[in-house]
C-alpha cells in the first residue's frame, strides 16, 4: 500500500497538480498584464488608464471582453469533453487540452495584433476547460475509494497556488512594466506546465473504467494491478473485488440510463433536488463576494491607508498567498466536521466578515485604526472562504449527483459555475488603479458602478446573500460524511419528502455506522421521522 500511495503521489504532483495550476494561473495572470505600460503602448484599444468619457467607457468594454473570453474558451472546452472524452479516452482528452493550452499559449505572448491576442486568450480558456473537466475523472477513476474527501480539496489548494503564484510573478514584472518582456514572459510560464502535464499523463495508466466500458478487458485488469501495485498473485483477490465492482456498476448505470428530461422530475431518486442542489452551492460559491473582496481590498489598502501602489500590489498578492495557505485547513476538517457544518460555519464566518467590513470602512479614510481593522477583516474572510467553499463544494456535488445522470448533470452545473464564475471574473483579478476597467458580464458590469456609486455598503449586499446561503444549506442540504455513494443513492431513492431526506442523513451521519448497518437503518430513520 506504501507503494501504491506514492504512486498516487507522483500522480498527483505531475498531473494533478500542473493541470489545476494552469486553471488557476490563467484565470488571473492577465489582470495586472493589461495596466503595463509595454502592453498598452501595442495594444492601445485595451488602454484605459489614459483614456477619459467614452473612449474610457468603449475600452473598458473591449477590455473586459478580452479579460473574460477566457471563461468562453473554457465553456466551449467541457462541452467539447461530453463529445469526445469517452471516444478518445481520458488520457488523449486530456493531451488535446494541454496542446490547445500550450498553443493559446504561444499565441498570446508572441502577439504583436489584437485579434491574435483574443484568439490566443480563447484557445488557452479551451484547453483548461478540456483537462480541468476530464483530469478530476481520470483522477476519481484511477484512485481507490478512499480519502476521497482530501483528494478532492488538494485540486482546490492546486488552484490557488496558481493564483497566489500569478500575483507574485505579475508584481515581479510590474517593476519593469515598461519593457515588452513584463507581460511577454508571464504568458509563456504556463507552457511549461502545459509540456509536463501532456508529457506525463503517458507515464500513467488509462482509466480502468473506461478501458471496462470499451470492452478492453484484458488491459483494464493490468492497468488495475499497476495502480495498485500489485505484482503476481499478490493482492490478486483485492484487484478482483475491484475489476467486479466496476463491471457491476457500469452495468447498473446502463441499465438504469436516463435521459436529460429525467433530471427535471423528483422521481426515482429527487433527481431535480439533487440537481439544485449541486446548481445552487455553485451559485452560492460564486456570490460569496470573495471578488469583490479582492477589488475592495485594495481601495482600502491604497486610499484609506494611504499606501503607496507598490505596496498595495504586496498586500493584495499575500492577501492571496494567505487564501492559498488557509486552503490547507480544510483537508483536515473536510472529514472532521463533515460537509454540512463546514458550509455553515464558513457561511457565518463570510457573513460576519463582510458586515465588519462594510462597518469598518463606513468609518472613511481618514480612520486609520478602522482602515486597519478592514484590512484584518479581509484577511479573515480569506481564512474562511478556501476551507468552506472552494474544494468542499465540489466535493459535495460528486457526492449527491447520481450516475445515472452524471454527464446532464454536471454539465448543467458546470455550465452554471461558468456563468457566475464569468460574471465575477473580472472582479476578482483586478489590481490597484484599475478596477474600473474590468467589467464582463454580471457582477463585472455591476461592481465598478456599485463601488463608487455605494461604496462600503456594497459589502452589505454580499452579508445578505451569505445569511441566505447559511438559511439554505441548514434547510436544504443533507450530511454526505460517512455514507458512500450507494448509501446516498438508497437514501434519495427512499419515499421521504425533502426536510425527511435532509433528517435522516444527518442522523446516519453522525451514527458512523458500518456498510450493512447504515443500510439496515435508513428505513428506521425515516420512520422516526416521519413519526415526529
Amino acid at each position: 500500500m506504501q507503494q501504491a500511495d506514492f504512486y498516487h503521489l507522483l500522480q498527483s504532483a505531475f498531473v494533478v497538480f500542473p493541470c489545476f495550476f494552469l486553471f488557476g494561473y490563467n484565470q488571473v495572470v492577465v489582470g495586472a498584464l493589461v495596466s503595463f505600460d509595454a502592453f498598452t503602448d501595442l495594444f492601445p484599444q485595451l488602454d484605459t488608464v489614459h483614456a477619459n468619457g467614452s473612449l474610457k467607457s468603449y475600452r473598458s468594454v473591449i477590455q473586459g471582453v478580452y479579460v473574460s473570453s477566457f471563461t468562453l474558451g473554457c465553456a466551449a472546452g467541457s462541452v467539447f469533453c461530453s463529445f469526445v472524452g469517452d471516444r478518445l479516452g481520458r488520457r488523449k482528452t486530456i493531451v488535446v487540452g494541454s496542446i490547445l493550452t500550450l498553443l493559446g499559449g504561444a499565441l498570446s505572448c508572441s502577439s504583436s495584433q489584437l485579434p491574435q491576442l483574443f484568439t490566443g486568450r480563447v484557445i488557452t480558456g479551451m484547453g483548461v476547460g478540456i483537462f480541468s473537466t476530464m483530469v478530476p475523472v481520470w483522477q476519481s477513476e484511477c484512485s481507490p475509494a478512499t480519502n476521497s474527501g482530501r483528494r478532492v480539496v488538494i485540486d482546490g489548494i492546486f488552484i490557488l497556488s496558481g493564483y497566489a503564484v500569478s500575483y507574485w510573478i505579475n508584481f515581479g514584472f510590474s517593476r519593469i512594466q515598461k519593457h515588452d518582456v513584463a507581460w511577454r514572459v508571464p504568458l509563456a510560464i504556463p507552457g511549461v506546465f502545459s509540456i509536463v502535464l501532456g508529457t506525463a499523463i503517458f507515464f500513467f495508466p488509462e482509466s480502468p473504467r473506461w478501458l471496462v466500458a470499451t470492452g478492453r478487458i484484458d488491459e483494464a485488469t493490468a492497468e488495475l494491478a499497476r495502480l495498485r501495485r500489485v505484482q503476481g498473485d499478490a493482492g490478486l483477490d483485492e484487484i478482483t473485488r475491484e475489476f467486479t465492482a466496476i463491471g457491476v456498476s457500469l452495468e447498473t448505470t446502463e441499465s438504469k440510463a436516463s435521459s436529460f428530461r429525467d433530471i427535471l422530475t423528483m422521481k426515482d431518486g429527487k433527481l431535480l433536488y439533487r440537481c439544485m442542489l449541486c446548481v445552487g452551492l455553485q451559485f452560492w460559491c460564486q456570490m460569496t463576494g470573495a471578488q469583490v473582496i479582492t477589488t475592495y481590498s485594495t481601495t482600502i489598502f491604497q486610499q484609506n491607508l494611504n499606501l503607496s501602489d507598490g505596496i498595495t500590489r504586496i498586500l493584495a498578492a499575500s492577501a492571496l498567498t494567505w487564501k492559498f495557505l488557509a486552503s490547507f485547513v480544510s483537508l483536515f476538517t473536510i472529514d472532521l466536521f463533515g460537509r454540512r457544518k463546514l458550509f455553515l460555519i464558513c457561511g457565518v464566518g463570510i457573513t460576519l466578515c463582510m458586515t465588519c467590513i462594510a462597518i469598518t470602512a463606513s468609518f472613511g479614510s481618514n480612520n486609520r485604526g478602522a482602515s486597519m481593522a478592514s484590512t484584518f477583516f479581509v484577511f479573515l474572510f480569506n481564512s474562511f472562504f478556501p476551507v468552506g467553499f472552494l474544494g468542499p463544494s465540489s466535493l459535495y456535488c460528486t457526492e449527491v449527483s447520481s450516475s445515472r445522470v452524471l454527464v446532464p448533470m454536471t454539465s448543467i452545473s458546470t455550465a452554471n459555475h461558468w456563468l457566475w464564475y464569468g460574471s465575477a471574473l473580472v472582479a476578482d483579478i483586478t489590481l490597484p488603479a484599475n478596477y474600473s476597467s474590468y467589467r464582463s458580464f454580471l457582477v463585472q458590469m455591476v461592481t465598478p458602478f456599485a463601488l463608487s456609486s455605494i461604496g462600503y455598503r456594497y459589502c452589505l449586499v454580499y452579508a445578505v446573500i451569505g445569511l441566505k446561503y447559511v438559511v439554505c444549506v441548514y434547510i436544504f442540504y443533507p450530511e454526505t460524511i460517512g455514507q458512500s455513494l450507494k448509501k446516498l443513492e438508497d437514501l434519495f431513492q427512499q419515499d421521504l419528502s425533502i426536510r425527511q431526506t435532509v433528517s435522516v442523513a444527518n442522523k446516519l451521519a453522525g451514527l458512523h455506522p458500518d456498510e450493512e448497518a447504515a443500510e439496515e437503518n435508513v428505513k428506521g430513520e425515516a420512520e422516526v421521522v416521519e413519526k415526529a
